[in-house]
């Protein structure tokens, strides 16, 4: 376990993926750029070993380990040499970009693991509604808007309080893919701009943030008035 995140070093990465690294990809692009700054990826965990992600972290040249399920007996082997990786890698936060694995999360790293989902969560989430599926449920549906939702990952698939969302249109005429492409835009600035804040202010902000949007949603469904959300997260969220 790494010492406690202040906000005097880089805030350390690990990045979990399964397919396209398209989460990867921006992250790495935010940081070289210096969008996203005093930041820096030590891990990249892929599930699968022949897919993209896994080019464009070694291209990168980025620490990458590959821990598939399918090579450890059951679901709490695969969880233990997982949080290993991590432990080795002495991160501070854990970021899904589109990983697909059940892992299960030990207490160690409750709060510190964020994912992001393209819906406005809880609605569209579980198992099985990732990509093309999520988007094509929400037109099923006939949703008037959609979104992506970041939120604290924990034992449940997508799952775990919120942190921040943004919300889109659907269009007249949208296709699962036309929707797609909309949410992926405002996936690939939401994610860098809440790993920033946790840079910026600590990983105590994600457990306030956290608590503030329960509040909110608590307070949303009885109608009560009181105070806004954390002062330090940016507005529109």
């Amino acid at each position: 376990m790494p010492p406690a995140y202040t906000q005097t070093r880089p805030l350390r990465l690990a990045v979990l993926i399964s397919g396209g690294g398209t989460t990867l990809e921006n992250l790495i692009r935010h940081i070289r750029d210096g969008r996203l700054q005093r930041v820096e990826i030590r891990l990249v965990i892929s599930s699968r070993s022949a897919v993209r992600g896994v080019d464009i972290a070694r291209q990168a040249g980025l620490p990458l380990k590959i821990i598939r399920p399918r090579d450890y007996p059951d679901v709490q082997t695969f969880s233990d040499a997982l949080a290993s990786a991590l432990d080795a890698a002495a991160v501070d936060l854990v970021v899904m970009g589109g990983y697909l694995c059940f892992w299960r999360i030990p207490d160690r790293y409750q709060g510190r693991v964020l994912n992001i989902h393209p819906a406005l969560l809880p609605r569209f989430g579980g198992r099985g509604m990732y990509g093309h599926h999520v988007h094509a449920a929400v037109l099923a549906a006939g949703e008037r808007e959609s979104g992506c939702t970041v939120h604290l990952a924990d034992n449940e698939y997508d799952h775990g309080p919120t942190i921040a969302q943004v919300r889109v249109p659907v269009l007249p005429g949208d296709t699962a893919d036309t929707l797609a492409a909309r949410v992926g835009v405002e996936e690939r600035k939401l994610y860098p701009r809440v790993i920033q804040q946790v840079a910026d202010h600590g990983l105590e902000w994600l457990a306030r943030r956290a608590a503030a949007r329960a509040a909110e949603a608590a307070r949303d469904s009885s109608g009560a008035d009181g105070p806004g959300a954390d002062a330090a997260a940016p507005t529109g969220w």
